[in-house]
């Protein structure tokens, strides 16, 4: 018999296993020497340690679950228990139960961080949900439909959480997205139908703006165009495809109808230049009665004088436009000045103001001579509160008086 410390060789080959329990066959090995048939039977058991080891790394490794973990222990368990291998077998399955809290506490932290991620998935959700529903009642047509995408794609990729917790954010997200839809497509619906609308109505006046392109009433079609260019405004945008197209019809129109106008003018601005020059001189000479205006000038004569200017003005005929305002501001301004002179005399002179004024001087006179009969009286009986009323009185009224006698005279002037 050839022994070992875990197990023996019998006469006979059969080799054995030293247990707790006693010794248990693990089988024969007749082909060769009782020393390679325990050689042969502890190499096993060196591989069974080995497994032992291995599943010990990916276990605290963490590279399986406590559920793989555990079927695992009891796999090779039952390889330690049923082996055919001369060893320590009591010693792996003593290293295989230590694995057993270990797993518990994995367990336990798997819980742990599976909580944790849940809270932290159900406070995404919930933000994401938020920002959706946020999105459903605005109308950021041009960017809500891609967040609303960017959104649904951080959602896929976040954990599930609790079933009814997450249908009920998943039906909250699902509701804004399709109301947002609805929405979206109910506005370019919407706008669809404008735009037609304005196709129409720039057509129209596109057609109407080339009809107008060759007229030379001058001012009836300028105001025509301003009013086709309000409509246009109005009308909105059409179809992108064709609304560059009616606008290049209708301001190509135009464009050929101010070009006209303008060369018109142009032309009779240098027909009116003459013209120009005539007012030029005529406003020297309207210019030069001014000085007959001041104080002891005849006003009869300047008006005679600037009459026969006005006249020669009108007859001289259109200016350059651009030298119309400036001209006509000129010759307003002599006008002005020789009708302000004739207001002023005219002011002096009216008949009914210097009546008013002479009544007016003859009523206070009246009224100061009762306040001072009244004034002795108050003074002869002694009343000096009386006498200080009827003072005050007499000063107010003199002073009014004085202001009236003034206005007479100047009308009396």
């Amino acid at each position: 018999m050839t022994s070992h410390q875990w197990g023996r060789v019998d006469d006979d080959g059969t080799v054995y296993v030293k247990t707790a329990d006693g010794e248990r066959s693990v089988g024969q090995y007749p082909e060769g020497t009782p020393e390679e048939a325990l050689k042969f039977f502890t190499e096993r058991y060196a591989a069974l340690a080995f497994e032992v080891e291995l599943l010990e790394q990916r276990i605290k490794s963490g590279m399986l679950s406590p559920e793989e973990a555990v079927e695992s222990v009891a796999t090779v368990g039952t390889q330690v228990t049923e082996a055919n291998a001369v060893g320590d077998l009591a010693a792996l399955t003593a290293r295989l139960e230590a694995l057993t809290p270990v797993i518990d506490g994995q367990r336990e932290s798997r819980k742990v961080e599976k909580a944790q991620r849940t809270a932290e998935s159900r406070a995404q959700k919930e933000k994401i949900v938020g920002e959706a529903e946020k999105l459903a009642e605005g109308s950021d047509w041009r960017n809500g439909a891609n967040r609303l995408r960017d959104l649904l794609d951080e959602w896929k990729a976040l954990p599930r959480i609790d079933r009814s917790g997450d249908d009920a954010l998943w039906r909250r997200f699902s509701t804004a997205r399709t109301s947002y839809t609805r929405r979206r497509k109910a506005h370019f619906s919407e706008q669809h139908e404008k735009r037609d609308a304005a196709r129409a109505v720039k057509e129209r006046l596109a057609t109407e703006a080339e009809g107008l392109a060759d007229s030379t009433e001058w001012g009836p079609t300028s105001g025509r165009y301003r009013d086709l260019m309000k409509e246009w405004k109005a009308a909105g945008p059409a179809p992108r495809d064709v609304d560059d197209a009616l606008w290049k019809r209708f301001r190509g129109a135009q464009d050929a109808f101010f070009g006209a106008r303008d060369a018109a003018a142009a032309a009779e601005d240098q027909e009116f230049a003459a013209n120009a020059e005539v007012k030029e001189k005529l406003l020297l000479e309207a210019e030069a009665l001014l000085p007959t205006l001041r104080p002891g000038g005849d006003l009869d004569l300047a008006k005679k004088a600037f009459r026969d200017i006005a006249d020669r003005w009108d007859a001289a005929g259109k200016v350059p436009r651009d030298r119309m305002k400036d001209l006509e501001a000129r010759i307003r301004k002599v006008e002005q000045a020789i009708r302000g002179v004739e207001d002023e005399q005219w002011r002096k002179s009216d008949p009914e103001k210097s009546a008013r004024a002479d009544d007016m001087v003859s009523k206070l006179e009246a009224a100061i001579a009762r306040v001072e009969a009244d004034l002795e009286k108050a003074k002869v009986a002694g009343n000096e509160k009386k006498v200080k009323e009827l003072e005050d009185n007499l000063e107010s009224r003199r002073q009014f008086l004085e202001t009236a006698k003034r206005a007479a005279d100047e009308f009396s002037g």
